[in-house]
């Protein structure tokens, strides 16, 4: 009876070593596969399409370095040059860009026509224009924003701010530099221009509507306009959606020349 003890001991001991095998194994296995996953999201977030621009100057060594400027920023792609405003007006219609950088001064058609050419139209409504210019106070400049242009840059802009301005602009805001804006339209929508077309009617714009259109000329943002009135910025969109519709404005510039060309916004009490 004693020579039983030995034979069970073996038995015993082994079994511990049959159950840690299989447990090891399944640590790595998931970890694998919870390491596959963000790099597949983060690639499919790369894949958003380039912001398309075309650049218009009858200059072209200007347009070289846009194009230059353009090509060399990731996210963004130049789709042709336009040395006249008619040949912008014809990219534009082929191309489809998402911005136009378009200078005023062009031989056969100007830059202010071209873009009220594009704007117009409604294959290329969606297009965004932004003028450049030498001198921010110009009556060309006035005249191209109220053709349909979103707003302006000097041509002696930092490239990092211009390719700020192209970025925001694509996105569907209006580049608006309210000091620089506001001063623009107050020179120049007081002076009597022949051939203008007529300022437009104020009728059957609410009170509250005149007061947001009115903030928006003094050069507020949705943020400071909701907390002037004390509204939520969800409201004062709707505000802004429904004075585009009423006033006929493609982006808040228009508004803005609207403001002071009806008289709702005095431009000699705005520079007093």
């Amino acid at each position: 009876m004693t020579d039983e003890a030995p034979v069970r001991a073996p038995v015993a001991d082994d079994r511990p070593q049959v159950r840690v095998q299989p447990t090891d194994e399944r640590p790595p296995v998931r970890v694998q596969a919870t390491d596959e996953r963000p790099p597949v999201r983060v690639q499919a977030t790369d894949e958003r399409p380039p912001v398309r621009v075309l650049v218009a100057d009858d200059q072209a060594m200007v347009r070289g370095s846009f194009r230059v400027l353009v090509d060399h920023t990731p996210g963004m792609t130049a789709v042709g040059e336009a040395a006249t405003g008619a040949e912008a007006v014809e990219l534009a219609r082929r191309e489809r860009p998402d911005v136009v950088l378009m200078d005023i001064r062009m031989p056969e058609l100007d830059g202010i026509e071209a873009t009220r050419r594009i704007c117009a139209d409604p294959d290329t409504s969606r297009v965004r224009v932004l003028v450049l210019t030498t001198f921010d106070l110009d009556e060309y400049v006035y005249a191209a924003l109220r053709a349909g242009a979103t707003g302006f840059l000097l041509k002696d802009t930092p490239p990092a701010d211009v390719l700020t301005a192209i970025g925001v602009v694509a996105a569907g805001e209006s580049l608006l530099a309210p000091s620089v804006t506001s001063r623009l339209i107050a020179e120049f929508a007081r002076r009597p221009e022949p051939g203008r077309p007529p300022a437009r009617s104020l009728d059957g714009v609410t009170d509250r509507e005149l007061e947001v259109l009115g903030l928006i000329a003094r050069g507020l943002s949705n943020t400071e306009i909701a907390q002037h009135l004390r509204l939520s910025q969800a409201t004062v969109k709707t505000h802004i959606g429904r004075l585009l519709a009423k006033l006929r404005a493609r982006d808040r510039a228009q508004l803005v020349i609207v403001a002071y060309e009806t008289g709702l916004v005095d431009a000699r009490r705005r520079e007093a």
